[in-house]
């Protein structure tokens, strides 16, 4: 069966720690849930996911993640309103919609709906 697992911690390396902590504050709606240090903060997702940042400048700009969101079309909309530009929602697949975002180091975002 393998080793359990409990908690998934995903990390964003980024260059310029203010800047990106405020993207990723407004994408979230939030402030970070938890503030590690000077230079990693994280926001809880999920009951069992977890999207950290931290400065890391050799490694930013390579990360991708994918949270599945229950409304895509609202939470685009509230995003553009929160002054961030969420990219065209297409079809992915025949169970799936997205729309993709780039933080301000180039780390790629995906909004993933599941259809029926």
């Amino acid at each position: 069966m393998g080793v359990a697992m409990e908690v998934l911690f995903s990390g964003v390396p980024v260059r310029e720690f203010d800047i990106s902590r405020d993207w990723y504050g407004r994408l979230f709606g939030r402030p970070a849930d938890v503030v590690a240090h000077d230079h990693e903060v994280m926001w809880r997702v999920t009951d069992g996911g977890w999207l950290y940042i931290v400065k890391d400048p050799d490694r930013a700009g390579r990360s991708l993640v994918a949270i599945s969101v229950a409304d895509l079309d609202a939470i685009v909309a509230d995003l553009t309103h929160r002054n961030l530009k969420p990219g065209p929602i297409e079809r992915e697949g025949d169970a799936a919609r997205k729309s993709k975002l780039e933080d301000p180091d180039g780390n790629v975002v995906a909004l993933i709906e599941v259809v029926g």
